[in-house]
Formats: structure tokens, sequence, C-alpha cells
């Protein structure tokens, strides 16, 4: 069996706080907390979004937790970039986004001269690949046609026990969730043609700070939600609202019925709180037309945590 432990959307700035307020640091540090009685892991992945500013800083605060994490454990942990990533900040800290247990670079780049942050590594005999999303200054996400040729290379010859996608942007599509569409991989199908008949066991992605499945030509595709904030997709159609309550999940690859996913959330007691709601086309803060009970009597996004950014959400935009 090969154990995965799947997080993302981290968020953390070179201050520890998102664009919303939301300490960043305090919600990893909760999450790892509830996780360390989590057995035999052999593998941590943060599919993007490590730093909220795209800061050396924040990637850094980030590796140092959770390299603690995989440290105690003797296991690797491996990252890709996201939306608010900068590919200049995420090498500084994280080199190639794959981290021996000794905390050791251990990934073979597609180039390293290069500044994309596609790697690939051998973990037992699960090949882990990450693929860079990022598209600069945009919340959608490309992988490129360099990237698609480098991956199809390697996913020609299969390996032992096949091979996990892990990049940030999904390439799903949500008839009941339109907005999304706008955010998640633009050229799926291109994707699409490159991992069918392959040996790629599962693709782990994040992004959107829900939950959510489906497959990708074939192959079993899961959504993390997210560490710092939660969206919550119960809110009118045109508008995206976040909450406290970080998640991660549990993925199991090799056994007869993987692979398997087993979400886990932080034992938040503000876990629900309201931290946003914005209009998904405009970006710009709105008040609910029928807030929730609960919410009328509690701060609202200002209130809680002063002027609201501009906008360097947590969640997608």
């Amino acid at each position: 069996m090969t154990r995965i432990l799947h997080l993302s959307d981290t968020h953390v700035s070179a201050t520890g706080r998102d664009g919303d307020g939301v300490d960043a640091i305090a919600a990893l540090e909760r999450m790892l907390y509830d996780l360390r009685h989590v057995p035999d892991l052999d593998l941590v992945v943060v599919s993007g979004d490590i730093a909220d500013d795209g800061s050396a800083a924040g990637c850094a605060a980030v590796r140092a937790r959770i390299g603690e994490f995989a440290a105690r454990r003797r296991i690797p942990h491996i990252y890709s970039t996201g939306n608010h990533d900068d590919r200049t900040g995420f090498r500084d800290a994280l080199g190639s986004g794959h981290i021996g247990a000794d905390g050791t670079d251990i990934g073979k780049l597609i180039d390293n001269a290069g500044d994309l942050r596609a790697a690939v590594t051998p973990v037992g005999g699960l090949r882990v690949i990450t693929l860079d999303s990022l598209v600069p200054g945009e919340t959608h996400g490309v992988v490129d046609e360099r990237q698609l040729r480098w991956l199809s290379g390697l996913l020609s010859s299969p390996t032992e026990v096949g091979t996990v996608l892990v990049f940030h942007h999904p390439p799903l599509r949500f008839p009941a969730i339109p907005n999304v569409k706008r955010v998640v991989l633009q050229n799926i199908d291109e994707l699409e043609d490159v991992v069918s008949g392959t040996d790629v066991r599962a693709i782990l992605t994040g992004h959107l700070h829900f939950q959510a499945s489906g497959f990708l030509g074939g192959v079993p595709l899961w959504v993390t939600p997210g560490v710092v904030t939660r969206i919550d997709t119960t809110a009118e159609r045109h508008l995206v609202r976040g909450v406290l309550g970080a998640g991660a999940t549990v993925v199991d690859v090799t056994e007869p019925t993987a692979p398997t996913f087993h979400l886990l959330h932080a034992r938040d007691p503000r876990a629900g709180e309201e931290v946003y709601v914005y209009d998904a086309l405009t970006g710009a803060d709105v008040a609910e037309s029928e807030p929730a009970p609960s919410q009328a009597a509690t701060a609202s996004h200002r209130g809680l945590h002063g002027s609201p950014a501009a906008h360097s959400r947590g969640g997608y935009r």
C-alpha cells in the first residue's frame, strides 16, 4: 500500500496571514496537529497556492511546518505551484518542490536551467509527477505544450505500481457551478489525451477550496479542500462564499480497490464561520440577500478582518 496525505492551498504569506486576514499558519498548524494520528503515511503532497503572496518567506514557513511533520515520519514532502505562487519565490524556498525526509531536494526537473517547476520523483515503486499549471497574473491554469510532451515521454514507460500526478488547477468541468469554468485548467482535452491509457493511478489537485471528484481519461481525479479556508458552495450561484475550516485527504493508491480518498477536517471550533462573500465575476464584496441566521449576529467579513483585501483572495477569484 502507498498512502499519501494530500494538502492544498495553505496561502501563507510573509506575515503569516492571507489577503483576507485569516491566520494561515495557525490553520496549517491546527490541520497538521489533528492529522498526527494518521498511520502509515508514505508521502505528503501539497497541490499549490503555497504562499498567498508568492513570497519565498511564505513558502519557507509552509516547508518548515510540513517538513517537520514529514521528518518525524521519515517521508518525503512534495509541492506544486498554484496561481498565487511565484516561480522565483517557490524555487528559492522549495527548489524542485520535491523534498526528501532529510530536507534534500530529490526531484528531477523538466529543465534545470528553466523556471518551470515540473518534476518527477520515485517514491517506492510509485512515480510522483508534479506539473506547473501556473499562468502568471491569471487565476486559471494551463499545462503548456512543453510539459505535455515531457509528461507523454515519461508515461510511455510504465512503473512498478503506477504514477500519481499532482498539480493545482483541476481538469474538471462543473455544470452545477458555472463560475468555476473560468478558473480551472483551460486545456483539459490536451491533458486527457496524454494520460489516457497510461499507468496514472490518480490525479491530485486543489485550487477550488472544496472537495470534488471526477475522471480524466478514465483516471480518478480528486480535488482536496483548502487548508486556509473552505469555499461553501451552498451560496447563490453567482457568489463565492469562503468560510473557516481546514481540510485534507488521505489517498490510498495501491490497494486492489484503490485509489480511495478519505476526507479529514480540522477540529476547529470556528469552522463554518464566514470570511468573505464576493461576486464571482467582478471580485467585489457583496452582502448576501438572505444571510444565514447565525451570521446575522456575528461580524461581517470586514468586521472579522478589517478592510477587505483588494483582492488577493484565498479562494479562486
